[in-house]
């Protein structure tokens, strides 16, 4: 049985700290999933102008419970509310904003990174699943950054950040960071490079955890969120 990691993150905490690393200003898209909660942890000093797939620009936080219109919801079909001043558009108009390069950042999900930045997050191949690629490729390729949020492994304890990806691919070179419930993990050009780490997880232990090899920042500090 493996022991507990004291530090390990949740998943709020996880989209806490998603939040935290997206500039004041930016266009951002949330994708469906654990991508969506990061709009409910965004801090109340900063400006930033979520964007939804399906037609909406001004997105904000998850619908509270008995305050849900289901009119106003995510890609993921989720109940969500809008800021002031929120565009409403159809997908024709949304994916042009996606495809033209006006995102700044892309947050998905992920089945598997490599070690370059591929993403690989539409399909694992399994005949018995069905195939969901949604938006995925062109907000991969259209937004200047992606950052991915995901556990760092599977439910199985396999590794999801390799030396390459042996799923299908959504897009090559795209990923910026990676967010998991142990690490934050920037790709550089030379790889990925641990920028934070949960308290309680030497290095070794993590890199045990992961596929591709990493490398330690010089200046990496302890991974921590919030409790929720």
């Amino acid at each position: 049985m493996s022991t507990p990691i004291s530090g390990k993150l949740n998943r709020d905490q996880m989209a806490w700290r998603v939040a935290q690393d997206i500039p004041g200003g930016s266009y951002v898209n949330l994708g469906i999933g654990m991508p969506e909660m990061v709009a409910n942890h965004l801090p109340d000093d900063r400006q930033v102008i979520f964007h939804c797939e399906n037609g909406i620009l001004g997105m904000g936080p998850v619908a509270a419970p008995g305050e849900e219109d289901f009119d106003l919801v995510t890609a993921g079909k989720k109940p969500v509310t809008a800021v002031a001043g929120a565009a409403f558009f159809d997908s024709a108009n949304s994916f042009a904003m996606i495809r033209g390069g006006h995102l700044d950042i892309a947050v998905l999900g992920a089945f598997q990174i490599s070690a370059a930045g591929d993403l690989a997050n539409w399909s694992t191949g399994d005949a018995g699943t069905t195939p969901a690629v949604g938006g995925a490729m062109d907000l991969a390729q259209g937004a200047r950054d992606v950052f991915v949020i995901t556990e760092h492994t599977t439910k199985d304890g396999a590794p999801k950040i390799m030396p390459q990806c042996t799923y299908p691919l959504t897009g090559a070179g795209v990923v910026t960071t990676v967010f998991t419930d142990l690490a934050v993990i920037d790709i550089h050009k030379d790889g990925p490079v641990v920028r934070e780490i949960a308290n309680g997880l030497s290095f070794d232990d993590l890199q045990a955890l992961t596929g591709a090899t990493l490398t330690l920042d010089a200046d990496c500090k302890a991974l921590s969120a919030p409790a929720f």
